[in-house]
């Protein structure tokens, strides 16, 4: 049996909050391996990267997901009782749920409020001073995917909506404050949506046919009954906040144009280099940083021993940016994609693995149409320009985005 490498700090939870997304690729440098063990919040757990262990991370009948996810992040990102830590059938149940409002018409509606909601913005920021892109996009979202999932979004509720969500999105890597706002964002949040639900379920709020409100609110569990509130309250967060949080991608999209300023013309009428570029964007900026998992049952695996109910981490990120599976992954390179077909262990931003079965993110689609879209936005509808500014990604920061979130100026629609 091989000799597991070790961290050598007693427990590695503050060192993997300051190291952020490089945390596990980092010490995999150092030990010259894809795998090591450690301790976070004082439990032991097995840190892993590469696409092998991406293939082994989302094998259900080695791996469970419930107990895996840290309280912490269950009481601001994920919530409590959501699909992220369901296993088996229950998992299964409440997937093809999610799956079933993740139709291709859906997704083409989507992208159409999505395009309609941009257009009207284009023509407010002309002429209105700098413009925080960032900022923007998560408003814009958050009216987008409300309007989209049934969800009545007054426009005075709009600003303090989206700051709830954005909170959710940035506690579970940070300490004090910010941790804190996000607890309390996703209290009222989930206060919010159950009494929506419950409201929708009696027929005083009605919920248009097919929309995640309709849909969650009338679903049944594996034994019959309908959601506890609460429970459907998270399931719907689990639709409004990872849309919302596709203004990270896309404020990462805007950035690579800044950067490689050549791609602007590459995508402007090709949905290829489009869909290139998108994938690019993807694998080369901060995401999600880890997924979490407990071993099921005990199993060896490349010489070492996983023990019944050890916390694994895979390091997705890291695993985005292996040298192995991406020559020069420091580089941007579009191009990288052409010809290639990336198979569901290789790219994994969100998760990898099947869509249905496994634990890969049930709107993955849903992000790369409206990042799609907001590139082609960017240079079709509109002429800006990018003043000086810090434009630097500090992946010691979860998330990680430009400092002022990617200012831009002189906005004027385009002829």
């Amino acid at each position: 049996m091989a000799t597991m490498p070790a961290d050598r700090s007693p427990d590695s939870t503050l060192a993997l909050l300051r190291a952020g997304y490089r945390f596990i690729g980092e010490r995999c440098e150092r030990y010259g391996s894809d795998v090591f063990k450690t301790r976070i919040l004082l439990a032991p757990t097995i840190c892993l990267r590469g696409r092998p262990a991406a293939e082994l991370f989302y094998d259900n009948d080695r791996f469970q997901r419930a107990t895996a996810m840290p309280l912490r992040v269950q009481r601001t990102l994920t919530g409590r009782g959501g699909v992220q830590g369901l296993d088996g059938p229950e998992h299964s149940d409440r997937k093809a749920m999610f799956m079933s409002i993740m139709t291709p018409a859906a997704i083409q509606r989507l992208g159409q409020l999505f395009d309609d909601e941009w257009r009207a913005r284009v023509a407010a920021w002309e002429g209105a001073g700098p413009v925080s892109l960032y900022d923007e996009l998560g408003r814009m979202l958050t009216r987008v995917v409300c309007a989209w999932a049934g969800v009545p979004l007054p426009a005075s509720q709009v600003e303090r909506r989206s700051v709830e969500l954005h909170a959710m999105i940035e506690a579970p890597a940070v300490l004090g404050p910010r941790h804190w706002r996000g607890r309390l964002a996703r209290y009222r949040a989930e206060h919010w949506l159950a009494d929506l639900i419950e409201r929708t379920r009696v027929g005083f709020a009605p919920a248009p046919a097919g929309t995640a409100l309709a849909v969650i609110a009338e679903h049944r569990d594996v034994r019959g009954n309908l959601l506890p509130r609460r429970i459907a309250a998270v399931e719907l967060l689990n639709v409004l906040r990872p849309v919302v949080a596709v203004d990270q991608y896309m404020t990462f999209a805007a950035l690579a144009l800044h950067d490689h300023p050549a791609w602007r013309e590459r995508v402007r009428d090709d949905d290829e280099a489009t869909e290139h570029f998108v994938q690019e964007v993807r694998r080369y900026y901060p995401f999600f940083p880890i997924a979490a998992a407990r071993v099921r049952r005990s199993f060896d695996w490349q010489g070492h021993h996983f023990p019944r109910g050890r916390r694994v981490l895979l390091d997705l990120y890291g695993t985005n940016h292996h040298p192995t599976l991406w020559p020069q992954p420091e580089l941007f390179r579009p191009e990288r994609f052409a010809g290639r077909r990336v198979d569901p262990f290789e790219l994994i931003p969100q998760g990898g693995g099947d869509h249905w079965a496994g634990h890969r993110c049930a709107g993955e689609w849903i992000t790369i149409d409206l990042m799609k879209r907001a590139v082609t936005n960017l240079v079709t509808t509109m002429r800006y320009d990018v003043p000086v500014q810090n434009l630097a990604l500090d992946l010691h920061r979860m998330p990680a985005l430009p400092p002022l979130g990617l200012t831009i100026i002189n906005v004027r629609r385009a002829g």
